[in-house]
């Protein structure tokens, strides 16, 4: 696999893992983050969300289609930043497809009237990979102090994500 190829594995696998992401939004006041729950469709090159239509994300979508998507992984001390265009859809079926069961606390089923599916298209990735350990991390601030070089804390990368 291409050195890109492996970049766009990585991404993804993140993506998975995590699960949980904040959704940058424009609004008339600035920029808007909300936590939400990623429904990764890897196959179709797509991040699917299920939300509330009462909570303004689809209003800011629609008068602004970029957003940007950020994944922590603090464990293995993984940061992704995703550009992307999104687009807010009333669509029962596809909020049935990725429904969980945890969205029962928010909804009542998938055809409630307040459900709403983000559909959103990544069109550029950042990634840092940095060292897994704390102990590594404060290695290479040592090292750096003395030699006065800097600290290599990981590998930072930029992906075009084309499916």
């Amino acid at each position: 696999m291409s050195r890109q190829g492996d970049s766009i594995e990585r991404v993804w696998k993140i993506i998975e893992k995590i699960g949980v992401c904040l959704l940058v939004t424009r609004f008339a006041g600035g920029l808007r983050a909300r936590p939400l729950e990623a429904r990764p469709d890897r196959a179709a090159g797509l991040i699917f969300f299920v939300t509330d239509i009462r909570s303004g994300k689809d209003d800011e979508i629609a008068a602004a289609h970029d957003v940007c998507l950020v994944f922590i992984d603090a464990g293995e001390k993984a940061y992704l930043s995703i550009t992307a265009r999104a687009e807010a859809q009333r669509d029962d079926a596809k909020a049935a497809q990725i429904w969980r069961t945890t969205d029962n606390a928010w909804w009542n089923g998938p055809d409630d009237p307040n459900v709403c599916v983000l559909r959103v298209r990544p069109v550029t990735a950042e990634l840092w990979d940095g060292p897994a350990s704390k102990a590594v991390a404060a290695y290479e601030f040592a090292k750096a102090r003395l030699t006065g070089e800097q600290p290599n804390l990981g590998e930072n990368r930029k992906v075009t994500v084309k499916m």
